[in-house]
């Protein structure tokens, strides 16, 4: 069990984001605390924003700082199949905009008896159906995007776009915890992530996968600036005609990414031996 997840200092990044970009927005208040929603236009484009905020009275103690536990899964997966439902014979849907800042998801026995991996799988299982009913789904990277959290709310997107700041990371796990799981000091760990693109933690490193759709650079990550969030909500209206004038559901483009060969040549192989004789 990974046990670094106190020492984890709480980030409003994600909250602060989401407050900036949905000023005008119709909020929805029946979801739980520690996840926010609200509904409205960025250049007359509908759109559903949602973010995982930290929340120091959540009923479960390890989910209080932006944690993604029990509650947050089951209540991502509702939204997002509210709005999947809500659109459902339109010819133009809603796009849905994730704003990612998590720092794992909620590690503790009642989340395990509880069943997290049915919540947080509920979570992805509506955002991929959102994806491939043709809802364009985008994810905002303003923060940490880590461990199974960043797989529930915010990896299924049909873009993601990150903030070129060294508060963005993306990873499995923490440092301290990959150190131990790889028997290797946290200083040995990073000069192996040096040469080893899928074990770093810098963003730099993370967009040469090929998963990334855009990387900005941003005057204040903390406290958006009114230049920040044109310039995020820019780079938005950018990935969302990309989606709309390609018209796939799909997350094959991920492969295009410069240390994605040997991805590419896993595929190659596999489909030879299926459809061989």
């Amino acid at each position: 069990m990974n046990m670094d997840i106190h020492a984890v200092k709480t980030s409003t990044r994600g909250q602060n984001w989401f407050k900036a970009l949905t000023a005008d927005f119709a909020q929805i208040k029946d979801a739980v605390e520690s996840v926010c929603v609200a509904d409205g236009q960025i250049s007359e484009k509908k759109v559903r924003v949602i973010a995982v905020v930290p929340y120091q009275h959540n009923l479960y103690p390890r989910a209080q700082s932006g944690e993604v536990g029990l509650l947050e899964g089951w209540t991502l997966a509702k939204i997002v199949d509210d709005a999947i439902q809500a659109d459902l014979g339109r010819d133009h849907k809603r796009a849905i905009l994730c704003i990612v800042d998590v720092p794992s998801q909620a590690y503790g026995r009642r989340e395990e008896l509880f069943g997290i991996h049915q919540a947080l799988a509920g979570a992805v299982d509506s955002y991929a159906r959102a994806r491939l009913a043709g809802h364009p789904v985008i994810s905002l990277l303003v923060g940490k995007s880590m461990s199974g959290a960043f797989l529930a709310h915010g990896y299924q997107a049909n873009r993601i776009i990150a903030l070129k700041d060294t508060g963005v990371m993306v990873h499995a796990m923490g440092k301290e915890s990959a150190a131990r799981v790889t028997l290797r000091t946290v200083d040995e760990l990073e000069k192996l992530a040096a040469n080893i693109p899928p074990m770093a933690y810098d963003i730099e490193s993370y967009a040469t996968l090929g998963l990334l759709s855009d990387l900005l650079t941003v005057a204040n990550p903390e406290q958006p600036t009114i230049e920040d969030i044109a310039s995020v909500q820019n780079a938005f209206l950018h990935a969302l005609n990309d989606i709309q004038a390609t018209a796939s559901t799909g997350l094959e483009h991920r492969l295009h990414g410069e240390n994605r060969q040997a991805s590419k040549k896993v595929r190659e192989l596999l489909r030879e031996q299926w459809y061989a004789d």
